[in-house]
């Protein structure tokens, strides 16, 4: 009985999907006005799959600092902003991985980032409202309803032309940092 050789199958009519990101390093840092209208082309070149609202340039430009950017010999490959809707939530808007960049664990990185900044300034609860829950779900977000964030309805909802029929889940972390985790245990008991 002889074993059944198997041989590679050639990839006719399929191109290799090219790596060019892998081998460089990627640098994870604070987004800066110069670089709005590549953040703004990045978002801008994903709206067409349905999973992000429209940004405008200006209001890109006036928020570039509280973008994570992933950059790699100059250029932004992705992004998310992480946008205060009160004093004590805050929200990941605008997670963007451009698509030579995917699978690279980049939005992975851009999100622990931005927990990372939630929890040193403060806030109690980070949360983003996707059509993809199960991908925070794995960074540790639980899937929430919607009233459960009366921040994000009264701040962008009620204006957007989705409203009540967006689609999204709304997901939400509560974080370690909190406010009220900086306040001294004895000034608790005073």
């Amino acid at each position: 009985m002889s074993a059944a050789v198997t041989r590679p199958v050639p990839l006719v009519g399929r191109r290799r999907r090219p790596e060019p990101h892998a081998a460089r390093p990627v640098t994870l840092r604070s987004g800066t006005r110069a670089e709005a209208p590549a953040i703004h082309a990045l978002i801008a070149d994903h709206l067409q799959e349905g999973h992000l609202l429209p940004r405008e340039l200006d209001e890109i430009a006036r928020h570039a600092e509280r973008f994570v950017v992933a950059v790699q010999d100059g250029i932004v490959l992705a992004c998310a902003e992480l946008a205060p809707l009160s004093r004590t939530v805050a929200e990941v808007r605008s997670l963007v991985v451009s698509q030579q960049a995917r699978s690279l664990g980049l939005g992975r990185r851009i999100v622990d980032e931005l927990i990372r900044r939630a929890e040193s300034a403060g806030f109690h609860k980070l949360c983003a409202f996707t059509h993809s829950p199960g991908y925070f779900v794995h960074m540790g977000f639980s899937i929430v309803p919607h009233v459960w964030l009366p921040e994000k309805i009264d701040t962008d909802c009620h204006r957007c032309v989705h409203f009540r029929q967006c689609g999204q889940y709304a997901v939400m972390l509560t974080l370690a940092g909190g406010r009220d985790a900086c306040v001294p245990l004895a000034a608790l008991h005073g």
